[in-house]
């Protein structure tokens, strides 16, 4: 449907005066808007199409592989090129999008403390070949929108008190009421920095080498605009606001999912989507998990978030053996309205983030969860509390070796855990994201951990390409062993229209060893039981429990075995999975 440059000018206005409301501009909101317009390169003679309400940009085929851009390296040749062929050799057929970790010149937190937003790190490679990934396969990328790297020329700038980026960072004083605010980190809030105006004392939500940004100065909106549209001509289609929910601040309050942040976030949907109708926004807010759901909005903010509450209620599942916490928050979590979706992982760079568990899981199984990583060599970060103390904000250590046992200690039953974890993320409503360490079967990095001194390192392993490709041929190895079964997972899912972001999702009552829930498809043509044992005991479901229906023919996916609705039980091994569906009729 056409729009008109006006009616667009009048949206983004609107935008502008709930963000601004309580701010004092140089400019009007139509000259702010119309800077933010030309940015994006509308104009008045140009045709505009108004994006589709409601309309889904993803399907079952959609599968993202998370990054970084020298997770695998090659001797003399660029990471992004040694990536980009492992991706066509290992990945065509099953995944479709790969999100490459902030690829741009960086200082500190392995890329997302950015020197400049606008460049490729030249020891991954450059524009090309980030462009040339972009052909074979839908990109997302980071737009680091909260803070930026102290080594900046904006922040140069900001110490001179002059060009561009002088006037981009938040300011407080000691003395302002700062005790409300909620923050992932245990270091002093404000960095103290000679500037050609005096000591600042600059707000650093992170670590003191990422400095924040004020969004009250509508220059940093529109620094960002551009960034975003750079990016969409270097063909990236799906945008991850990294620690958005922290961007807007005002002393007094918390500082984090104020109503300025969610109107920049609709902001700048209405511009991506104008400019690309087929962008895909997703927020990065590792917060409670109610708090999380607020940023799809009325299918008007992100088109998805991360569903950040999955990794620790899945993995605290897996090494109890009760899906009792996993099956209470499926059941309370609402179905995406089309338009918006869950964006689905148990693995990522980071760690299992603890503050989505809060309210889902009780203490007592977070204090079990946390020590049971640490016995399987994992490590914890810690965050201040809001009465002062140290909680434990994060577990960092790699999935595979998370998932090597339960609270009893390790066992036989690892592998099996772990397809397991998989089978059920890649079948729940949403698009999955699989980090590639969890494609690999990487174990934790302690060597990493001690080069660098920073626990998430423990999960960032570099992978030598010709190792991996050794790894990867003997059928011995984990590695090759994961790979293989992840891909038969990916294939089967993409081919089945019940596993569709928004397909119907119902969740099964099987007590508290059986993990089960039932997808329909859209059209309701097709119904999957996903039926997964949990537990390290042979589990047996009664049939009559999931009601199949006996006109239909039904076949178990991932054996290919039939299975008859006459039949009164089924016997699933321990953490066997079933993707029970029914067949079309001719």
């Amino acid at each position: 449907m056409q729009s008109t440059y006006k009616e667009l000018t009048e949206l983004v206005e609107h935008h502008l005066a709930v963000i601004y409301n309580e701010v004092e501009l140089s400019q009007s909101y139509q000259e702010v808007a119309r800077d933010l317009l030309t940015t994006m390169e509308f104009s008045e003679d140009k045709d505009i199409t108004r994006p589709l309400r409601h309309h889904n940009n993803w399907t079952q085929q959609d599968a993202v592989l998370i990054t970084y851009g020298d997770s695998i390296e090659e001797e003399g040749v660029k990471p992004l090129k040694t990536l980009h062929k492992f991706l066509k050799q290992s990945c065509t057929q099953h995944i479709n999008s790969v999100h490459i970790l902030p690829f741009f010149p960086y200082s500190s937190d392995d890329g997302f403390a950015v020197i400049d937003y606008s460049s490729v790190n030249e020891s991954l490679g450059d524009w090309t070949d980030i462009k040339s990934i972009a052909k074979d396969f839908r990109l997302m990328s980071d737009v680091v929108i909260n803070h930026c790297s102290s080594r900046s020329a904006w922040f140069d700038n900001f110490i001179k008190g002059e060009g561009v980026g002088s006037d981009f960072f938040y300011t407080a004083i000691p003395e302002d009421d700062l005790s409300n605010v909620v923050r992932p980190r245990t270091s002093p809030l404000l960095r103290e920095t000679e500037t050609a105006n005096g000591m600042e004392h600059v707000w650093c939500t992170f670590s003191h080498d990422q400095v924040d940004f004020d969004f009250r100065n509508p220059k940093v909106l529109q620094a960002f605009v551009s960034i975003i549209r750079q990016y969409l001509d270097n063909g990236v289609r799906l945008f991850r606001l990294d620690a958005v929910a922290f961007l807007w601040k005002k002393v007094g309050t918390s500082c984090i999912n104020l109503e300025q942040t969610h109107e920049v976030v609709r902001l700048l949907r209405t511009l991506i989507e104008y400019a690309q109708p087929d962008v895909i926004i997703i927020t990065e807010t590792n917060i409670p998990n109610r708090e999380n759901l607020a940023y799809l909005g009325n299918a008007n903010e992100a088109h998805a978030i991360y569903n950040f509450s999955l990794p620790p209620l899945l993995v605290n599942t897996l090494i109890t053996g009760d899906c009792h916490y996993l099956k209470s928050w499926l059941m309370s979590m609402p179905p995406a309205q089309n338009g918006t979706t869950y964006f689905n992982f148990i693995a990522s760079h980071d760690g299992i983030g603890l503050r989505p568990a809060e309210g889902l899981l009780e203490d007592e199984e977070l204090t079990v969860l946390v020590n049971t990583m640490q016995n399987f060599g994992g490590r914890v970060s810690w965050r201040a509390s809001e009465n002062g103390q140290q909680k434990a904000y994060e577990i960092n250590i790699a999935l595979y070796d998370a998932l090597q046992g339960t609270t009893k200690g390790p066992d036989k039953w690892g592998f099996q855990r772990f397809i397991c974890a998989h089978a059920i993320m890649l079948a729940l409503e949403g698009i999955p994201g699989i980090y590639i360490h969890s494609l690999l079967a990487t174990g934790n990095d302690y060597e990493r951990v001690k080069n660098t001194s920073h626990n998430r390192a423990i999960n960032r392993h570099k992978w030598q390409y010709d190792e991996l490709q050794k790894q990867l041929a003997s059928t011995f190895s984990q590695h090759h062993k994961v790979l293989n079964a992840m891909g038969d997972l990916l294939t089967i899912r993409r081919q089945q229209v019940a596993f569709h972001p928004n397909a119907t999702q119902f969740t099964l009552q099987l007590g508290t060893q059986i993990f089960g829930f039932w997808r329909q498809s859209i059209d309701r043509r097709q119904s999957i039981f996903c039926i997964n044992n949990i537990s390290d005991e042979p589990q047996e479901i009664h049939l009559t429990d999931i009601n199949l229906v006996g006109t239909d023919e039904w076949l178990d996916l991932l054996t290919k075995q039939p299975i008859y609705a006459t039949d009164h039980t089924v016997e699933l091994a321990p953490y066997q999975s079933m993707w029970i569906s029914n067949l079309p009729k001719n």
